[in-house]
């Protein structure tokens, strides 16, 4: 439920088309649905800008279908992150157009085909290990309605295949970086473009990576001034504050 769909609804309500009863019964999902393990918030669409996002992972088949299923129920795209097989198995008998992302582990139900971004997200992985997060990047600035643009193994070992792809950076609005080891790729990103650059520190490396938190403190120390920094392994954040401002006039 988002601003244009309540215009519409109160447009057939003034036309005669639908009766106040009717709307009513449509509206009275807000601001949520109790489906009594989960409350499905209907009203982030119109309060956000952007509808609910399903977070996979600790959820049953059975839930995570159910979820899928009444957020389906409304207009718009549904995105589900960190799902399964067998989690995507069970949202596919309730929705066939469903579509799951293996190596971003999404299911996407994709129907609002619109941009909304103003420009370009670039997403940059430093190394191919990094690319399940990159992935699950790009899945939700795609969904989210932006135009995207793949980077992939351009990492710190080997500068100039970053520096080869150059132009692509300069072109971008946002650009996402993602990166284990030691994580000192955004800093060299920062230091190319003049845009918003959101550093994702990957759980990649060896044991004294410590599952990404040397990554994350290389980032979070970045002396590239336009460098902010999300959670390990989280894509989808990225994305999301990536497409907001990309919305941004």
């Amino acid at each position: 439920m988002n601003a244009e769909s309540i215009r519409r609804l109160f447009q057939k309500v003034r036309s005669g088309r639908l009766s106040p009863d009717e709307a009513v019964q449509q509206l009275r999902h807000l601001p949520f649905e109790d489906l009594g393990f989960a409350k499905l918030d209907h009203h982030r669409a119109l309060r956000a800008g952007m509808s609910e996002v399903i977070f996979g992972q600790g959820k049953t088949p059975a839930q995570l279908a159910t979820i899928f299923s009444k957020l389906a129920q409304q207009p718009g795209n549904v995105l589900a992150t960190r799902a399964t097989r067998e989690q995507f198995a069970a949202v596919k008998k309730k929705l066939r157009k469903a579509q799951y992302y293996e190596l971003a582990r999404a299911i996407v139900l994709r129907r609002d085909r619109a941009i909304y971004g103003k420009g370009t997200i670039a997403v940059v992985s430093a190394g191919t290990s990094d690319i399940p997060v990159a992935e699950e990047a790009v899945v939700t600035a795609e969904v989210m309605g932006n135009r995207v643009a793949r980077l992939y193994d351009v990492g710190v070992a080997g500068i100039h295949r970053l520096l080869a792809n150059h132009g692509a950076l300069m072109r971008a609005r946002v650009v996402i970086v993602c990166a284990g080891m030691e994580g000192a790729l955004p800093s060299v990103v920062g230091g190319l473009v003049g845009v918003p650059v959101i550093a994702v520190p990957t759980s990649v490396g060896y044991g004294a990576a410590f599952q990404g938190v040397a990554a994350l403190l290389g980032m979070m120390n970045a002396c590239a001034s336009n460098v902010s920094v999300v959670n390990i392994d989280n894509g989808f954040g990225a994305a999301y504050v990536a497409s907001l401002i990309n919305r941004l006039p």
